[in-house]
């Protein structure tokens, strides 16, 4: 009657932390600025639309970039309002979304500029062009691994070495370099094949072929974020890892389960549990396997027999032990 804070809970879920994909971002960015300056510089002097292009993309995913940042420090900023019901990790989502739909507009603009290339070609210096693409593609290259995931960077991750697999917003950066690496990688190509064999078309073909790369990924992240930002349910073998281990009990059955992600590697879980012998609502969250990481829990218990009107039982970090489960209780 006097203190309900043993039964409430933070709704941060370490989201106040400085992320350390924060830091590479910022150190990205740097690079990248400083590289979209010298290809803009060197396409406008040297007349190759695949090196101003790669400028310009350049130029576009620094300010993606930027927008990575902003998220960072906005989610953890904001963590802890209580406006945002399951803290800001979805945050994470909708910028690495806006970032898909950048990276699609990117694709869209050049083709635009490849096909009026082909119609309207200019003379190209070889040289010097060819001597910026390489410098842009190896600071491109750099960028990448920068954001690359490192193994053992999150814990009981299923696939640590893809890049930002649950961090939408890092992978949403890392994808924008892994762009601007592309088009690099294109432009030395059809600059070569421009000096050495004559083919001053393959410039703006080159174009056309990194664009539609680039809309594939793009796809792909707008797929990833939408389906966060809509709360679709959680991988089914996740699913079936809370499940499985909720009815690894003799007399547990779940009736209803809902499984979200409500933050990088991070969900919430609403269950309706079927039993002959209700327990303590700590006891049901044991029972969960560590790699699903559920930082949010509500159970509502059904004793067979019983009919409707069971307690709802929310359940967060570290919940204390109760007695019994005859009433709500909210940890």
């Amino acid at each position: 009657m006097h203190s309900l804070h043993l039964w409430q809970h933070a709704h941060t879920f370490g989201q106040d932390q400085i992320k350390a994909g924060e830091r590479r971002t910022q150190m990205v960015i740097a690079l990248t600025t400083i590289m979209m300056i010298i290809e803009i510089a060197g396409g406008i002097a040297f007349g190759s639309l695949a090196l101003l292009a790669d400028g310009l993309h350049m130029g576009s995913h620094a300010a993606a970039l930027g927008l990575t940042v902003f998220a960072y420090a906005y989610a953890r900023r904001y963590a802890s309002d209580r406006r945002f019901s399951f803290g800001t990790g979805k945050v994470n989502a909708l910028t690495g979304f806006s970032s898909a739909i950048l990276l699609g507009g990117f694709a869209l603009g050049m083709v635009w500029e490849s096909i009026h290339r082909l119609l309207s070609p200019v003379e190209i210096v070889y040289n010097q062009a060819i001597a910026v693409s390489v410098v842009g593609l190896a600071v491109n290259a750099f960028s990448a691994v920068v954001l690359a995931q490192r193994p053992g960077e999150e814990d009981h991750h299923p696939h640590p070495h893809l890049p930002g697999h649950s961090d939408h917003n890092l992978k949403a950066a890392y994808l924008h370099v892994l762009a601007d690496a592309l088009t690099s990688v294109l432009a030395v190509i059809a600059l070569s094949a421009g000096k050495w064999i004559g083919l001053a078309w393959m410039d703006p073909l080159m174009g056309i072929v990194g664009a539609v790369l680039i809309t594939r990924w793009s796809y792909g992240l707008l797929r990833d974020t939408s389906a966060v930002l809509l709360d679709k349910q959680a991988p089914a073998e996740l699913e079936q890892a809370v499940r499985g281990a909720i009815e690894s009990e003799d007399g547990n059955r779940i009736a209803d389960l809902h499984l979200w992600s409500i933050g990088p590697q991070t969900y919430a879980v609403a269950m309706s549990i079927v039993t002959d012998q209700p327990k303590s609502p700590p006891h049901y969250k044991s029972l969960l396997p560590d790699r699903v990481r559920v930082a949010h829990m509500t159970v509502e218990l059904h004793s067979c027999g019983r009919g409707q009107g069971a307690p709802v039982i929310s359940l967060g970090h570290n919940p204390p032990t109760y007695p019994s489960v005859s009433a709500s209780h909210i940890a």
